[in-house]
C-alpha cells in the first residue's frame, strides 16, 4: 500500500503545484488586460499593446503548462482570465476599427471567447461616450454599429449555461448596454441638428438685418 500511497502523494503534489500557479498566472492575465483598457480609453495604445503582449504571453504559458491537469485548465478561474484576456483584445480592435482576432490566434476557449467579446461590447459605451462627449459623432456611430454585430452574432448561441460559461447572462447584460448606448447617440444627433439649425437661422437672420 505504501508505495501506492507514495505514487499518488506525488501526483496530488504537482497537481496542486500546478494549481498554484495558474491561481497566479490567471491573476496576472486578469491585471494585465485591465490596465490594457484602460490605456485604451486613455488613447496610450503603445502601452495598451505592451499589457496585451503581456497577457498573451501568460495565456499561452497556461495552455503549455496545464495538458496534463485539464480540470484545471478548465476551471473556472482560467476561463475568467482568458475571458478578460479577449476583452482587451477586442475593445483595442474594435476602438482602432480592426477585425477582433479569433478563438484560435488567441489561444482561448470558445465560452471564454464568446463572453470576452460580450463584455467587450459593453466596455466599448465608454469610448463612444468619450468620443460623444468630444464631437465625433462618425466614431461613436462605427463603434455602435461594431457593438450591434456582435450582439446580433451572440444571439445565436442558444446552448445551455454548462456550454457556454453563462453567456446568456451577458448577453443579457450588453443588450441593456447597448440600448442605452443606441439611445445615447441618437440624443447627440437629435442635439446636434438642433444646435445646426439654430446655427443657420441665427446666421440667416444676422444676413437679413445686414
Amino acid at each position: 500500500m505504501e508505495p501506492i500511497a507514495a505514487r499518488i502523494r506525488a501526483g496530488l503534489e504537482a497537481k496542486n503545484s500546478a494549481r498554484e500557479l495558474a491561481l497566479r498566472q490567471c491573476r496576472e492575465i486578469i491585471q494585465a488586460s485591465a490596465r490594457a483598457i484602460r490605456s485604451v480609453h486613455r488613447g496610450d495604445f503603445s502601452e495598451a499593446d505592451r499589457w496585451i503582449a503581456r497577457a498573451r504571453e501568460i495565456v499561452a504559458q497556461l495552455r503549455l503548462m496545464l495538458p496534463d491537469f485539464p480540470d484545471i485548465y478548465y476551471a473556472g478561474y482560467v476561463n475568467d482570465a482568458q475571458k478578460e484576456y479577449v476583452e482587451a483584445e477586442a475593445v483595442r480592435a474594435l476602438v482602432l476599427g480592426r477585425t477582433v482576432p479569433d478563438p484560435e490566434q488567441l489561444g482561448v476557449e470558445p465560452a471564454a471567447y464568446l463572453n470576452g467579446l460580450a463584455e467587450a461590447g459593453s466596455e466599448c459605451r465608454r469610448y463612444v461616450l468619450d468620443r460623444l462627449r468630444d464631437g465625433d459623432i462618425a466614431v461613436g456611430e462605427r463603434l455602435m454599429e461594431a457593438m450591434d454585430d456582435i450582439y446580433f452574432e451572440l444571439m445565436t448561441f442558444d446552448f445551455p449555461d454548462a456550454i457556454t460559461g453563462g453567456l446568456r447572462r451577458t448577453v443579457d447584460a450588453f443588450r441593456a448596454v447597448l440600448e442605452r448606448t443606441r439611445g445615447d447617440v441618437t440624443l447627440t444627433h437629435q442635439q446636434k441638428a438642433l444646435y445646426d439649425a439654430l446655427a443657420q437661422a441665427g446666421a440667416g437672420g444676422a444676413s437679413d438685418d445686414g
